[in-house]
């Protein structure tokens, strides 16, 4: 059984690689019983679908005042840098 550390570590590390079968079910387990680690988790998805949403907004917003080669450039390291979905 996870304890709430190692379910956390799991957590962020699913977000850069894929978790083994083994490494899931105990981490749903954990979550099954854990509304600290479940709403960690959330948290985490929220972040993951806000850094995904941020790479577009920044490339279209007008309100930056950069040069658009430099707006790209940002939005690429930050795409460069995200967890694939």
């Amino acid at each position: 059984m996870l304890d709430c550390k190692q379910a956390s570590q799991l957590i962020s590390q699913s977000l850069d690689r894929p978790l083994t079968l083994h490494e899931r079910f105990a981490l749903k387990l954990h979550l099954f019983i854990c509304e600290f680690c479940r709403q960690f988790s959330r948290h985490m998805q929220t972040l993951r679908v806000a850094i995904k949403n941020l790479t577009g907004s920044i490339e279209n917003n007008d309100a930056i005042e950069m040069s658009s080669e430099a707006k790209k450039s940002i939005a690429d390291m930050i795409e460069a840098h995200r967890p694939q979905l």
